[in-house]
């Protein structure tokens, strides 16, 4: 070998030695838990972890601060973006800016409270097109199941939806109409076929309406109308539903501790069930909610502080899976704030930017660790979309990645969040740790230049 080609292959072996980014501190979350690690970075993928001090070479470096935790960018599963037809509510570039600096460096938006809702393929195609230039993190997509539309299903499936949402109750938008329970259970036995997930909103129809009429400014009056009887009789249901067809089904924003006890059982008896909460039932008390504060109305509602307590027991022992968002914004009007009657407005919580800081602060308080929190809010959403690329920091993995303060703290100050609508039952609470960077592929967020991609079932 001439002494040119040496020095060449030298070149070449020390370019490929070089990485696009690297990252190195003494906190960094992998599967390994916190520990001093450096990360290497190629073509937006993890390719090498490696003890602190081996020093890795990379056109750019990040120094993790002391006071910083690396983690791996949260998966939000649950998220109403409302574009199109309704981006007065929310929008893609709201939405997805609203994530990344929550750490949130992946969505999967739900098939409603858009118009078109995504029930048919060429509805698809239009959600999508309304989110491709405005993505600033990963986005992905959920199918809609509603009466007349079972033959849509395998195509939407096919196109790269994560599963199908259906309600149990009317939506609150007359263009995604509620299954009966026969008809969930049809369209599970279809799903089931192609091995698609069945995701419900688990409310039931009747027992709301012999409940009272929630109307006037008492949270109290709300609270009674939509017991959690209505929540245990639909999930019990869905439960049954799954048991029978061998579907994989999925209870969206448990509030109701009383089933806990049954979703114990099923997972025991083998049914293939999930379940999900939010960050505002582990974190709000009905006791302490003002009369016509209606941007704390959602559905199913905020309950009791004995409660809570219980769906943090239902965590830590498995029963639940996973938190959320359930990001559910509208505009101040529709909220009724003016009047603050919860009977009118609209029942959702927009906290897309705020759930992190939100479960870390009531963990910390139980004595839960970071590492436990990022498995709810990152490694079992991905688990449960079948994204096994994300969730975690490991070799192979996409490199999304959240920089994280966890002793630091701020006050919410709505005017100061990415979220379109500045209304939120957060404002003005002091909230633990600060998300200071968000990375997605390898690349900063940086708010200006929307660099997310639109996900597919399979793909990511």
């Amino acid at each position: 070998m001439s002494i040119n080609e040496a020095v060449e292959r030298e070149a070449n072996s020390a370019a490929k030695a070089q990485f696009d980014l690297v990252l190195r501190g003494e906190r960094i979350l992998t599967t390994a838990g916190i520990t001093a690690r450096e990360i290497g970075v190629r073509d937006g993928k993890i390719v090498a972890i490696e003890p602190l001090g081996n020093n890795l070479e990379g056109k750019r470096v990040i120094e993790v601060g002391a006071d910083e935790v690396l983690l791996p960018g949260l998966v939000d599963t649950h998220v109403h973006v409302n574009e199109p037809g309704r981006t007065e509510w929310e929008g893609f570039e709201s939405a997805t800016k609203a994530a990344a600096a929550g750490g949130v460096t992946t969505i999967v938006d739900m098939p409603l409270n858009t118009i078109p809702p995504t029930v048919t393929l060429e509805n698809l195609e239009i959600k999508k097109a309304a989110a491709a230039p405005k993505a600033f993190v990963n986005v992905g997509f959920w199918g809609g199941a509603i009466p007349g539309n079972k033959g849509n299903l395998r195509e939407l499936h096919d196109a790269g939806v994560f599963g199908f949402k259906c309600f149990l109750l009317h939506s609150g938008v007359d263009e995604f109409p509620a299954l009966t329970v026969d008809e969930m259970e049809e369209d599970m036995a279809e799903l089931k076929s192609f091995d698609s997930l069945m995701i419900v909103h688990a409310e039931d129809s009747s027992s709301i309406d012999h409940a009272p009429e929630a109307e006037g400014d008492q949270y109290d009056r709300f609270l009674k109308s939509r017991p959690r009887g209505a929540e245990n009789v639909a999930i019990a249901q869905v439960i049954e539903r799954a048991r029978w067809t061998g579907v994989r089904a999925h209870v969206l924003h448990l509030s109701s501790s009383d089933a806990l006890a049954m979703i114990k059982t099923a997972k025991a008896d083998g049914v293939k069930i999930t379940v999900e909460t939010c960050p505002h039932y582990l974190t709000l008390l009905a006791e302490e909610i003002p009369n016509g504060a209606t941007a704390y109305k959602c559905c199913p509602p905020i309950r009791e502080a004995s409660n809570r307590e219980l769906l943090w027991k239902g965590l830590e022992e498995g029963i639940i899976d996973c938190i959320v968002s359930d990001h559910s914004p509208s505009t101040i009007d529709l909220k009724d704030v003016e009047n603050g009657d919860f009977g009118v407005a609209w029942g959702g919580v927009a906290s897309l930017q705020l759930g992190l800081s939100l479960i870390w602060t009531e963990a910390q308080k139980r004595g839960i660790a970071l590492e436990q929190v990022i498995q709810w809010m990152s490694g079992k959403p991905a688990e449960l979309a079948g994204l096994k690329n994300k969730g975690a920091i490991a070799l192979g993995n996409d490199a999304d990645f959240a920089l994280f303060a966890p002793e630091d703290a701020y006050v919410v100050d709505v005017k100061k969040l990415h979220h379109k609508n500045p209304i939120s039952p957060y404002h003005g609470k002091t909230l633990a740790g600060v998300v200071r960077k968000s990375i997605l592929a390898g690349e900063d967020i940086d708010f200006q230049t929307p660099k997310g991609k639109l996900i597919r079932r399979g793909e990511a």
